[in-house]
């Protein structure tokens, strides 16, 4: 089994096409058929359904597309440690984020990091910090900023970026606007909910301090985007349950602090793989996150400030 092998394979995987696949890579469409007949001759099993409009894995090929994944990352990181050792960092960065992060000036931080280091290429996928964490631990991605569970710490190492309260956005002519007060889940029985999908932070922490309090709740308008969100509580469809410094993004809509949500508070961190794992520029970049300081855009939200 060469490298080329899976690294063919992992192409055709991703672009479920042999045609875009072998684009991409700049091989004939011919010689990358003839590299996945040699892989499935040597495992001895189908790795693809073949129609004439896409390729689709098989059970044998979605066993092989972790571990190949893997191996060519590890590979990709061997290559970038022996070049961080003659003293230059080149290689890629493979980066996730959520949106609207807590802790972190995304944008800010990979400037900074450009410019020290030029020979890497940047790559950023946005998602939910559920489907982040896995591509940490595939090896897909270097690391993530991202919302903090427990069950990445069996898997995952974690810096810690920042912690923040919950706080009830609504509409100034809401019932709850007039009240002023501190809310617990208890109050918020029957509401129109609007949130994220289940993968983001937000949410989990959401469904995690309802669950505590014993309280259901019903997302009755379910989006995948912050503005989207504040959209729809601007206009009174519902109320939402965000991280505190959300509210600066909408300062018309009424603010209320969410009391009981316990151990559920919203912590973003930057999750990382094993040290022995970690890529040199997934290093440079935490040294840079842990250095940067209020200078670089990297401390956390200050109460008034306006977060990406």
């Amino acid at each position: 089994m060469e490298l080329r092998h899976l690294q063919h394979f992992v192409a055709v995987a991703e672009d479920q096409h042999f045609t875009r696949a072998a684009e991409r890579l700049m091989v004939s469409q011919s010689g990358l058929s003839a590299s996945i007949r040699a892989l499935e001759r040597e495992l001895r099993a189908p790795l693809f359904v073949r129609t004439t409009r896409r390729v689709t894995l098989t059970e044998a090929g979605r066993a092989l597309l972790a571990e190949a994944e893997r191996i060519l990352a590890q590979v990709r990181a061997a290559h970038e440690a022996v070049a961080a050792v003659q003293g230059v960092l080149r290689g890629t960065l493979a980066l996730g984020t959520e949106q609207c992060i807590a802790g972190v000036h995304v944008a800010r931080l990979l400037a900074a990091f450009r410019g020290r280091h030029p020979d890497v290429e940047i790559r950023l996928r946005q998602a939910g910090s559920g489907a982040l964490a896995e591509e940490v631990a595939a090896g897909r991605l270097d690391l993530a900023f991202a919302y903090r569970t427990r069950a990445d710490s069996d898997q995952l190492r974690s810096v810690a970026l920042t912690s923040e309260p919950m706080t009830v956005l609504c509409h100034p002519g809401h019932r709850l606007a007039s009240t002023g007060a501190v809310l617990a889940p208890d109050d918020l029985a029957g509401e129109v909910f609007v949130d994220f999908h289940p993968d983001w932070g937000p949410r989990r922490t959401t469904d995690a301090a309802f669950a505590a309090a014993g309280v259901r709740r019903t997302v009755a308008l379910e989006v995948n985007d912050v503005h989207s969100l504040l959209d729809l509580v601007d206009e009174n469809l519902g109320i939402a349950v965000v991280p505190r410094h959300f509210r600066h993004k909408r300062p018309s809509l009424t603010a209320l602090p969410l009391k009981g949500t316990g151990e559920t508070e919203y912590e973003t961190v930057a999750l990382l793989p094993p040290d022995r794992a970690t890529s040199p520029a997934a290093r440079a970049l935490v040294t840079l996150l842990e250095t940067g300081g209020e200078a670089g855009g990297l401390a956390p939200p200050q109460e008034g400030s306006q977060p990406s």
